[in-house]
């Protein structure tokens, strides 16, 4: 079964909104962080080797000039030899010197000073150190800084032969005792690269870290999103079933895997006359008389079955009851569903089609019997007259009166089938129904003292309806004269009016001994009646009388709990009129 599709936006819930949020804030800081990071450990590693390689150039300067000084004393140390025991540190890959002249004075380790020509004249014309970085991209670049060699720079000279033995011996001494040359210093930046690349790694990581998590943020909003479509999905469909099976014409019933009653809908609940309260949890045999109980069994379909459902005012209610069982996806019992049928009308067109054959029968022959039957009689009333005149003694007299009214006796049932065979069309008029309701009260007011009995009033009639007032009051008198023979002396008789939009109920109730299911099938028919000295007509004509008024009889009975019989009838004939 599909329902109409609704459109379900997409809406974050507020824990992923701030999951989201607090992912995407989080990566841009990473982000930032880690920038500023490699930033700041670029510019630290390169202002750190940067003093470093300076002051390991100031101590060799002054190393430097030590030696010079024991050369020019006549001592040997070659400045070479300091080069090279410098050079054997751990971090310093290379030390050369170069006067501008090129000439190298002393290096050591793996630097050629060719490559480097252009830097020694940029730092003898700038007088500034210079750093620059070396094969960057291999696993430890190295860190040259080249700045102005100055060994004997502020040095006393000393007269004489020492200043011309000083030369002689060492011809750049002079240039380098003018800071004309040049050291170049290269340190090896592993420890600086490796250290990088573990805060590089840890970066990445927490990156990944990051997308897994908004990854995962994103996943849980698609989740969520799919749960809330699938919950609006139910919740619809829940609706949408709970609406069908509330707005059934039939009943619905649904019992669990025992034969409890689970559930009924609104028109279920008008059949049995029960809410819903006490309808739950129950057995409905427990519940309702006679119910068959074969469809409890698991698995088993349940049988169709006609039932009666009998209210506590004493309403019936005819239903067909059919349904079958309820099984999950493995084939298990749930329980059952029970579709309740309205009966009512069905049966009602049934009893109106057989009772209108018996009736065009019935009335076929009342025609032709009555007009057989009524010649004879008026010549036997004649002549009961007759011989009522001659007699000569008081008996004979009697019996005339009394075959006299037997024949009137006779000839009255005889009309009443007349006019049931024969029915008057009625002459609709404009009416008050209240005036109708007065004019039968006194009609039978000598009836209703005989008797002993009371009217009592409810209701409120409308200010005027349409249709034959002298055919209704014959109705109503024969419900009232039929109320009376069925009501003990000192009872009441509530005689109701209501209406509605386009309807007039007129309610007729006693507190007689009321009648069985089988004497309401056939309350209706032509000569049933239960009283001695009934013709069994007055309710048939009566009926008759109601259906040329497209109106209906409802009746409610149960023995020893009176009877109550409303007609309902159109305020206006107009419609029904109409072909």
């Amino acid at each position: 079964m599909q329902i109409p599709a609704g459109r379900t936006p997409l809406r974050l819930s507020k824990p992923l909104f701030v999951i989201l949020l607090s992912t995407a804030l989080l990566a841009g800081l990473l982000i930032s962080t880690t920038l500023r990071n490699l930033s700041r450990e670029q510019h630290l590693m390169e202002s750190f080797l940067l003093d470093e390689g300076l002051t390991l150039i100031r101590s060799f300067e002054a190393g430097a000039r030590t030696t010079m000084m024991h050369e020019m004393m006549g001592v040997d140390p070659p400045l070479v030899t300091l080069v090279r025991e410098t050079a054997k540190a751990d971090r310093i890959a290379y030390i050369t010197i170069i006067t501008e002249t090129g000439t190298v004075v002393a290096s050591a380790g793996d630097h050629d000073p060719g490559l480097d020509r252009n830097l020694t004249r940029r730092v003898l014309q700038d007088r500034q150190p210079v750093t620059m970085l070396k094969n960057p991209d291999s696993e430890e670049p190295i860190f040259e800084i080249a700045t102005v060699f100055q060994s004997l720079a502020g040095t006393p000279k000393m007269p004489g032969m020492m200043g011309h033995h000083r030369r002689n011996r060492f011809p750049e001494l002079e240039l380098l005792e003018q800071g004309r040359a040049v050291i170049h210093l290269g340190l090896r930046t592993g420890e600086f690269v490796r250290a990088r690349q573990q805060d590089l790694k840890h970066s990445i990581f927490m990156g990944a870290m990051l997308f897994v998590l908004g990854m995962a943020g994103f996943y849980f909003l698609f989740l969520y999103q799919g749960m809330r479509i699938t919950r609006t999905t139910l919740a619809n469909m829940r609706l949408y079933t709970r609406n069908i099976i509330e707005s059934m014409p039939d009943g619905l019933i649904t019992l669990d895997s025992r034969g409890r009653i689970v559930s009924g809908n609104p028109r279920a609940l008008e059949f049995t006359g029960l809410d819903l309260e006490t309808l739950q949890g129950r057995f409905p045999e427990d519940l309702f008389p006679n119910w068959p109980t074969s469809g409890r069994q698991q698995g088993e379909r349940v049988t169709s079955f006609s039932y009666t459902f009998v209210h506590d005012d004493g309403k019936e209610v005819p239903v067909e009851i059919s349904g079958s069982a309820l099984l999950d996806g493995e084939g298990e019992n749930l329980g059952a569903v029970l579709i309740l049928r309205d009966l009512r009308e069905i049966r009602s067109m049934q009893e109106q089609l057989a009772r209108s054959r018996r009736l065009a029968a019935l009335g076929r022959m009342a025609a032709a019997i009555a007009h057989e039957i009524r010649n004879p009689l008026g010549t036997l009333r004649g002549f009961a007259q007759y011989f009522g005149t001659m007699g000569t003694d008081e008996a004979a007299r009697e019996y005339s009166t009394l075959m006299i009214g037997e024949v009137d006796r006779l000839n009255g049932i005889i009309s009443s089938l007349l006019q049931f065979a024969r029915p008057r069309e009625p002459e609709f008029a404009v009416f008050r129904p209240e005036e109708l309701l007065d004019k039968a009260t006194q009609l039978l007011e000598a009836d209703l003292g005989d008797n002993h009995i009371t009217i009592r009033r409810e209701g409120r009639c409308p200010a005027s309806m349409e249709g034959d007032s002298d055919l209704l009051l014959q109705v109503l008198l024969n419900l009232i004269k039929n109320a009376i023979q069925a009501s003990e002396p000192g009872s009441v008789i509530v005689l109701g009016c209501e209406q509605d939009d386009t309807n007039v109920h007129i309610t007729v109730s006693d507190q007689g001994t009321g009648m069985d299911p089988k004497q309401r099938e056939q309350m209706f028919d032509p000569f049933f009646t239960t009283r001695k000295n009934g013709t069994g007509l007055g309710l048939a004509v009566s009926h008759q009388i109601v259906e040329q008024h497209h109106g209906v009889f409802e009746v409610r009975s149960r023995p020893g709990q009176g009877t109550t019989i409303i007609v309902t009838l159109p305020l206006t004939q107009g419609e029904q009129r109409k072909p």
